[in-house]
Parts: structure tokens; sequence; C-alpha cells
């Protein structure tokens, strides 16, 4: 909608509102920052699955915790960082839309701990035992 009106105002009517284009960046932000949690809570965000199914379940298994280790370390540590430099950018401004400089980084923040507790949540799945969302859309697809 924000940039529907942007394109509409800029090339019908030769007035393009100063506020539209930063805030449809900061909107596409938490777009794509909550796609990738949710990407990462339902197994579909990309891997090495021809090497992960050539090996035996015991290795695949292991993999698997690797992988989703590393993913709760890399979402803890976007959190952990994306905290600072919002601390950090908090006193600056957004020039157009007055807002604190430190909310740009808000969707890191909050994508950081999404993907590091859904993450989490898979490595558990995964610890004791039960089947994670890919192999089921593999047993599915097949």
């Amino acid at each position: 909608l924000i940039v529907g009106w942007q394109v509409f105002s800029r090339y019908i009517l030769n007035d393009s509102p100063s506020w539209s284009e930063p805030l449809s960046l900061y909107l596409m932000s938490w777009f794509i920052m909550l796609g990738a949690a949710v990407g990462v809570r339902e197994s579909v965000h990309l891997g090495l699955d021809v090497v992960r199914y050539i090996m035996p379940p015991a290795i695949q298994r292991a993999m698997d915790l690797l992988s989703l280790g590393l993913i709760v370390l890399f979402g803890i540590g976007m959190a952990y960082y994306s905290s600072l430099l919002a601390i950090g950018t908090w006193t600056a401004r957004i020039p157009v839309l007055g807002w604190p400089g430190g909310t740009d980084f808000f969707p890191m923040i909050v994508g950081g701990a999404m993907i590091s507790i859904f993450s989490l949540e898979r490595f558990i799945d995964v610890a004791i035992g039960e089947e994670i969302a890919a192999d089921v859309l593999v047993q599915e697809a097949a």
C-alpha cells in the first residue's frame, strides 16, 4: 500500500511523499527477518541436503545437531550485536520519520531472537529423536 502510494504520487501527482521510502524500507526489513525466522521454524531454509542424505542416519543426526547448534549461535549473535548497534545509534534520528536511529535494528534483534528460539526448538527435537519438518516434507514429497 505504501509503495503503491509512492509510485502513484511520484508518477501521477509528481509529488512523492518523503516518508514513504524510508518507511517501506523499514517494513521490508521486518518482512525479511520474520520470513527468515519462519524459514528456520519450518526447516525450509537452504541446506546441503545432497551431502546429508547420502550419509548413514547417525551421521545425518550429528550433522543436523551441528547445523542447528550453529544456527542457534548465529541467531544469538545477530540479536546481541544488533542490540549493541541499536543502543549505539539511538540518539541519532531518522530524518524524515523522526524516529530514533536505533529502531532500524529492531527487525534484526527480533529476527535473531526468533531464529535462535526456533532453531533451539529444532535442536531439541533432533536431540530427543523426533522428526523435524524437513524430513516430514521429504517423506510427503516421495
